[in-house]
């Protein structure tokens, strides 16, 4: 026997309500957070805010002082995107749950977002990577950059 459709429209209700709260915990939450992430040759650290904006640098053990401008730049910019990935990934695991289909009110069915679109392949793509291994690879760009004199 279906259930009277006072009832169902109450469950909504409660649902939506509980979905809104969590949103705005969820969003309250985002607000605060940040990351920081050092390069691969440990040289940079960049901190990254919630819209993921860089909000800070830090040059570790004073390696910089060894370093060319372009190897400095790289590690800059190494630290500064994996930090971004990073938040965005945060974002999308804390988003992730109000996307789904409702667990009361079937005709609800959620709505897909296209992360790929918002914050590009790599965010999406490489998700799984970060678990993968625990010594960071290098990045092909050190590699070029390591080439540039070798003429």
């Amino acid at each position: 026997m279906t259930e009277p459709l006072e009832k169902r429209l109450e469950k909504a209700m409660a649902e939506l309500h509980a979905a809104q709260e969590a949103v705005a915990r969820t969003e309250r939450e985002l607000r605060q957070a940040s990351f920081a992430v050092a390069s691969s040759d440990r040289a940079v650290r960049a901190t990254v805010g919630p819209q993921g904006e860089l909000t800070g640098i830090e040059f570790l053990e004073n390696k910089y002082r060894d370093m060319s401008p372009q190897e400095l730049a790289a590690s800059v910019l190494e630290a500064a995107n994996a930090a971004r990935t990073k938040m965005n990934r945060h974002v999308m695991k804390a988003m992730a749950p109000f996307t789904g289909p409702s667990t009361e009110v079937p005709e609800l069915k959620g709505f897909d977002l296209d992360w790929e679109r918002i914050f590009g392949p790599e965010v999406v793509h490489g998700a799984d990577e970060d678990k993968a291994s625990d010594a960071p690879a290098k990045p092909a760009w050190r590699d070029a950059l390591s080439e540039d004199g070798e003429d």
